[in-house]
């Protein structure tokens, strides 16, 4: 057997003990195999250099950037009004709630970069319209669940960030701007968020939902006079990728240089977090809530609930930067290719072990240690690469936490629609097969994405 998997087996057994038995935090058991691993392969003499390689990467502080303006949208509520103003569109058509919850719950959970918290921030306000409509509970709870985790493959998800690294540190030749890779993740993302759409639509028939009542529905009017400028959230977030895509290769080239546009292309994900909390501030109609001692408090409060995200990323760079030194990727690789698998062959077998792995690894550490593999083994089959890049986010992320038994999300949409265990577990079976047959029908190349 090659010490590939003796490596992994001993990671995976550490976190199901540690996580799944003691249940202690995930970040602690992904450490913990860390520190166990160091020991069994006796690397304890380039500790220093692990934590140094993981500590010098960038895209950890793009992370902690976007993890920090998550919580001060969802502070200020600034969302709530796109929220009502999505209602006051979509609320007169047959299952409308059941669309806004998908629209809303996915471009939120891009932001929050928390599938269950997602669920539990939006679901309050999406799952009792559904019901209210008609939605069988079960269905309320896994309509709002399944478009929250949507967020871990929408851009600026920190998974996407984690997906970008391990392509560029397999292919940086090819010097794909970050621009370049968000309308990649866009093109993608798009083909899941209609695919929900679609099933919302025949959910709808099949329990003959209606539409809202008149008394539900927010005035238009008056949702736009009062939220317009949220509006604005997500053309200053996405704009300036859109211009790094539209115009790396011509204008910042001409103007900046290779090595300008370059930088400016990699520093965007650091700025852009930035501004856009920024403006959330600028605009906020609750000013005691975005003062400096305002926030400071935030912050403290918070910290709980940013530093394992961060932990979890960081601890997982650790044992990627010691895989590097102990060529598990080329181990693994290696395995890959003696299976001379076809390319349905390496579809199936790749999508089938994230999702396993993902019930027990958090989907950005799972991208973080071995995405740079993935991408590597979908390539040896003849697909893109940079598909293959922007597929990570969501057959590591997204597939992992709608799965059950240990799918976060749908606990949470139950908890919050009141639905039977049962009930809900049988139609999320729905939505599980739904999402593998999506993942497989675009790694295949078989649907066009933009920006690929």
């Amino acid at each position: 057997m090659p010490v590939t998997f003796i490596y992994l087996g001993v990671m995976l057994a550490v976190i199901v003990v540690w996580f799944l038995v003691f249940k202690r935090p995930v970040y602690e058991a992904i450490l913990l195999s860390f520190l166990i691993l160091l020991t069994i392969s006796r690397s304890w003499g380039n500790v220093g250099a692990y934590i140094h390689d993981a500590m010098s990467t960038s895209l950890l502080y793009s992370m902690t950037a976007f993890v920090a303006m998550s919580l001060v949208l969802t502070e200020t509520k600034m969302l709530d009004s796109c929220i009502a103003i999505i209602l006051a569109l979509l609320g007169r058509v047959r299952g409308g709630a059941g669309y806004v919850s998908v629209i809303t719950s996915s471009f939120m959970g891009a932001l929050s970069g928390s599938g269950p918290g997602n669920v539990m921030s939006t679901g309050v306000i999406t799952i009792p319209a559904m019901k209210h409509s008609g939605f069988p509970p079960e269905l309320a709870g896994n309509i709002e669940s399944n478009a929250s985790y949507m967020g871990n493959m929408i851009p600026p998800s920190s998974n996407i960030v984690a997906a970008l690294g391990a392509f560029t540190a397999l292919y940086p030749h090819l010097e794909i701007s970050t621009g370049q890779f968000w309308i990649a993740m866009w093109g993608v993302s798009l083909w899941f968020i209609l695919q929900r759409l679609v099933m919302v639509y025949i959910f709808c028939k099949y329990y003959e939902v209606k539409p809202l009542s008149k008394e539900e529905i927010p005035d238009l009017r008056q949702t736009l006079k009062e939220g317009w400028q949220g509006l604005l959230l997500p053309v200053i977030i996405l704009l300036p990728f859109v211009c790094d895509y539209l115009f790396s290769s011509t204008l910042f080239t001409v103007r900046l240089g290779a090595a300008g546009a370059k930088a400016l292309s990699s520093c965007m994900l650091m700025f852009i977090a930035g501004v856009a909390t920024l403006y959330t501030c600028l605009i906020s109609k609750d000013k005691h809530l975005v003062t400096p001692n305002a926030l400071a408090r935030l912050f403290a409060n918070k910290v709980k609930s940013i530093v394992p995200t961060i932990a979890v990323c960081l601890f997982g760079y650790m044992i990627g930067a010691m895989f590097a030194d102990l060529n598990v990727a080329t181990e693994m690789e290696q395995f890959i290719a003696d299976m001379n698998f076809s390319k349905f062959g390496m579809v199936l077998f790749l999508t089938i072990l994230t999702c396993i792995l993902g019930m027990i690894i958090p989907g950005s550490s799972l991208v973080v240690m071995f995405g740079s593999v993935f991408i590597w083994a979908f390539a040896s089959v003849g697909i893109e690469p940079l598909l293959g890049a922007a597929m990570l986010p969501c057959i590591c992320g997204v597939m992992c936490g709608i799965t059950p038994p240990l799918g976060l999300g749908m606990y949470a949409g139950m908890a919050l629609s009141g639905a039977d265990f049962k009930k809900t577990f049988r139609n999320n079976l729905w939505w599980v097969a739904a999402q593998f047959v999506m993942e497989v029908v675009v790694l295949m190349g078989w649907l066009p994405v933009l920006g690929v």
